[in-house]
């Protein structure tokens, strides 16, 4: 089978957008074993620019040892604020989130404006927590690692401020962490037996992305998303269906669906005549809206109030809507391993991270892809899953 043609080169890593973060891990004393920043996809940007700073900070760490350093992540891409603390060998000393689930059900989702409002409102405490909780102090940290990219760039931009002023007050390198790459890489925190090249499936609320990671840095694009990604789908159809959005669309949706029946409607699996690994969720979207409408449902009435027969006909809505939604991802990445077998003999692992990769339903069905062709699943535990600080640390792991 000929792929090249199909296959794009993905350069995960984004162009140093903090000033001295490629000159600053060069110079390190300890050496973490991190890629190196480079430039963006062109499916990929931070969408936000930092400004210069006037003063450049140490680039040696005193003391610090080859094989022991300490770092802080800091993590402001969307909706949640989160910090940790990350030994070099991978052990999570801290983790702390800050949640805006009621702000995702006062509008129905993400509001870019609040969100970052939020992030500003409760960042210096979540990363002080994060610190106190790890037993350690400021000058205890080797460095600081910040997520620039991809997400929301008014979100990003409060991660930035708090690690740009936490590493300049403590004279510590900032290093710029890909959202997505973190994802891909989180695994190895966990499977310390996870070993390039391997598969990683991402799937998230902004995201969809089959990737052959080949080492650190060092990935080829097998699929994307052409418009919207899964975890958009599930969320969408949360909201629609009047479900509680305050866990988010994605478990509200996957406890309905246990009380509907899968196969009550006929929906579409998307993209059945396009013979590649790319996904596409616009259509099944427009597919769920007009089931409701036939059914009259309406969303102003939350799940909780409906009546029994209101209640069982989108219990199926979320069932069938599932169902299919999973159907994509499966077929996606029976073609996506054919196709990385051929470049890759080796790969042996199927990692599936993000925060559509919580659920388990999701993870039953991809389970059942990768024993028929006689690779193993990893998934990240579900708190590992979600937008994190100790996942932006991952490849130090």
């Amino acid at each position: 089978m000929a792929v090249s043609s199909t296959l794009s080169r993905l350069n995960l890593l984004p162009r140093p957008l903090l000033p001295y973060a490629v000159s600053t891990l060069r110079a390190l004393k300890f050496r973490p074993r991190c890629a190196p920043l480079t430039s963006f996809s062109n499916s990929f940007s931070a969408h936000f620019s930092t400004p210069k700073s006037s003063a450049e900070p140490n680039t040696q760490i005193p003391g610090a040892p080859d094989d022991d350093f300490i770092v802080l992540g800091i993590e402001t891409s969307c909706d949640d604020t989160a910090a940790a603390v990350v030994r070099s060998s991978g052990e999570i000393l801290s983790q702390v989130v800050s949640s805006q689930a009621d702000l995702l059900a006062r509008y129905g989702g993400v509001a870019p404006k609040m969100a970052e409002e939020a992030h500003s409102q409760v960042i210096d405490q979540v990363v002080q927590e994060a610190i106190d909780k790890a037993n350690v102090r400021e000058t205890d940290l080797s460095a600081v690692a910040v997520t620039i990219g991809p997400g929301l760039s008014l979100c990003l931009r409060v991660g930035v401020r708090k690690a740009r002023k936490t590493a300049g007050r403590f004279n510590l390198p900032i290093i710029g962490v890909h959202h997505m790459e973190a994802h891909a890489l989180v695994a190895r925190l966990m499977e310390k037996k996870l070993q390039f090249p391997f598969m990683a499936l991402l799937i998230s609320g902004g995201h969809n992305l089959l990737i052959l990671a080949q080492d650190l840095g060092q990935y080829i694009q097998l699929g994307t998303t052409i418009d919207d990604a899964v975890g958009e789908a599930y969320d969408k159809t949360a909201k629609w269906l009047g479900l509680d959005l305050r866990r988010s669309g994605g478990p509200a949706i996957e406890e309905l669906a246990r009380e509907g029946d899968a196969k009550s409607i006929k929906f579409s699996i998307p993209m059945k005549q396009h013979k590649d690994c790319n996904f596409s969720y616009a259509g099944l979207k427009t597919q769920v809206r007009l089931a409701i409408k036939s059914r009259n449902i309406d969303a102003e009435i939350p799940i909780s109030c409906a009546n029994h027969q209101d209640r069982s006909s989108r219990a199926d809505i979320a069932a069938s809507f599932q169902r299919v939604a999973v159907l994509h991802l499966e077929e996606r990445c029976e073609r996506a391993i054919e196709w990385a077998l051929n470049i890759e003999p080796s790969i042996k692992h199927l990692v599936v991270s993000g925060g559509v990769a919580s659920n388990q339903y999701v993870r039953a069905q991809l389970d059942q892809v990768v024993k028929k062709n006689s690779l193993q699943l990893v998934c990240p535990p579900p708190s590992l899953c979600t937008d994190n600080g100790k996942s932006y640390l991952s490849s130090f792991a």
